[in-house]
């Protein structure tokens, strides 16, 4: 399936808050081709073509979304060269501090689409405010941790907070497209893929210099800077949200969040976690409560008219399912080696963490400047193709590193995956603005973001059973030997979706 399901992908509530066209107010966008607007609703116009001397879209109104926007992707990858750091600190090992890597995932997995869902139904504006105002918390609870324990309710926190940002930006991006009757411009898309995906690669190179320059801590108190700033330009630059649209007999639509779908998700998702955090040791009876977690979720958004997550959708819009698959597992070889190959650099090899996120500058730059040709590429399937051969190359040269290997070796290893970090995550973003329901686009987002972070996820368990307590070339080459065979599936899942082979 190529085009939109004519069913949202989460609860159509969101089509309730945005405004009616006025006299000032240029018509707002209309549903996918098939969609039918909800019953009571009026059925909207089709916004008119983008064109250069309509106004809308300001470097003030991006900008906030943009600096919002990096703080989640940024916090993934920063501490990756503070790991070693901060187990000497407390005297813990490499099992123990993939929890930081964990539990921010956990958070961000679970509230990325709760979120999205909320800057929906009640406004991306206030969303993305409560969101900055739990990262500036998180932040300062970090900066002065006392324990490790501490840390980890500060990982969390910046988990919550930071999934604000991403759909809450996609959702004002559309109010200000309704407001206007103007599509967002792909350029302005492209700046807030490049926002993310551009943290994301320069995070170990910045976070090896803060744990230099100041120490560990520093990767925690920069969050709270950054915030405020975000919070400051949001508060002045992002218009208020839009007034919920009436239904037809005058009253206004109730908010429907669907708390017990959340609720079913959020606790299923965190079963499932939790076994996977420890797959050296797994803990098998937690399966049985994930599966009673995971039946009662799908029999609950099967009955309700709007659901959190629209199963029938997802399992007749195979494109975006296919889209959510690829996504998740691309990210859980990422991540493998923006973790597990940055601890062997410092503890294998014994580089310092500043040398290691200098080390891993090729990689920062490749990922760089492949987002910004990918954001201007129109295809999906080519670069995706090349992206996922070669992370299976890159897998592959991991496999034969050793204590010897020559410094340029290194650096080759570290520019094979940080080529495909900007490639897929401009096409698989394009993937899911293409196949999911525009109405519905923060919570889409979000969804995207928890596949993701599942595979990141996996991808630390995976370095904790494969290093334990300490790190060494057998550890790394159990590591890439998985993320190749992972590559090739990869390679299959993308050459094989038929939905792709019409968006060369």
């Amino acid at each position: 399936m190529t085009g939109r399901d004519p069913v949202p992908a989460i609860s159509q509530a969101s089509r309730a808050r945005e405004p009616a066209p006025g006299p000032a107010q240029a018509p707002a966008p209309a549903p996918g081709p098939t969609q039918a607007p909800a019953p009571g609703q009026e059925t909207p116009e089709t916004p008119t073509p983008a064109r250069d001397d309509v106004p809308g879209f300001s470097g003030r109104l991006t900008a906030p979304l943009l600096i919002g926007s990096l703080l989640n992707p940024l916090n993934t990858t920063m501490i990756s060269t503070a790991l070693v750091a901060i187990g000497h600190h407390f005297d813990i090992g490499a099992a123990d501090t993939a929890w930081l890597i964990s539990v921010l995932y956990l958070a961000s997995a679970v509230a990325q689409p709760v979120l999205g869902r909320l800057a929906d139904v009640l406004g991306p504006r206030r969303v993305f405010l409560a969101g900055l105002l739990v990262v500036i918390a998180s932040g300062l609870v970090g900066t002065v941790a006392p324990t490790f324990g501490w840390l980890i309710v500060s990982r969390l926190l910046l988990g919550i907070g930071t999934s604000a940002a991403y759909p809450a930006a996609m959702a004002v991006l559309r109010d200000e497209s309704a407001r206007i009757g103007r599509a967002t411009p792909r350029s302005v898309l492209a700046r807030l893929s490049f926002a993310a995906l551009g943290s994301a690669a320069v995070g170990p190179t910045l976070g090896g210099l803060l744990v230099m320059v100041v120490g560990w801590r520093g990767i925690f108190a920069v969050n709270v800077p950054v915030a405020l700033i975000a919070f400051g330009a949001a508060l002045l630059w992002i218009p208020a949200d839009p007034p919920r649209r009436r239904a037809a007999d005058g009253s206004t639509p109730r908010l429907d969040p669907d708390p017990l779908g959340i609720g079913l998700f959020t606790a299923a998702l965190t079963v499932l976690v939790f076994f996977l955090l420890d797959l050296a040791h797994p803990m098998w009876w937690l399966l049985a409560p994930f599966a009673v977690l995971g039946a009662a979720l799908v029999r609950w958004q099967l009955r309700r008219p709007n659901p959190f997550i629209n199963l029938r959708m997802l399992a007749g819009n195979a494109a975006l399912s296919r889209t959510y698959l690829r996504h998740g597992v691309s990210y859980l070889l990422i991540y493998c080696v923006m973790y597990g190959y940055t601890q062997w650099l410092e503890e294998a090899r014994g580089y310092s963490s500043g040398h290691t996120g200098l080390l891993m500058l090729p990689m920062s730059v490749a990922a760089l400047v492949c987002s910004l040709l990918g954001a201007r590429t129109k295809g999906i399937r080519g670069p995706l193709t090349l992206a996922c051969v070669l992370l299976t190359a890159g897998a592959g040269l991991l496999m034969f590193l050793s204590g010897d290997t020559p410094l340029a070796v290194l650096l080759l290893a570290g520019a094979c995956f940080g080529i495909p970090q900007g490639l897929i995550g401009t096409s698989n973003q394009a993937a899911v603005q293409a196949y999911a329901p525009a109405e519905s686009i923060g919570s889409a987002a979000g969804l995207q973001r928890t596949a993701q972070y599942i595979g990141a996820i996996t991808a630390s368990s995976l370095i904790a059973l494969a290093y334990g307590r300490s790190t060494g070339d057998r550890g790394l080459h159990l590591m890439a030997g998985v993320t190749a065979v992972l590559g090739v599936l990869l390679i299959v899942l993308t050459v094989t979706d038929r939905a792709l082979r019409g968006r060369t």
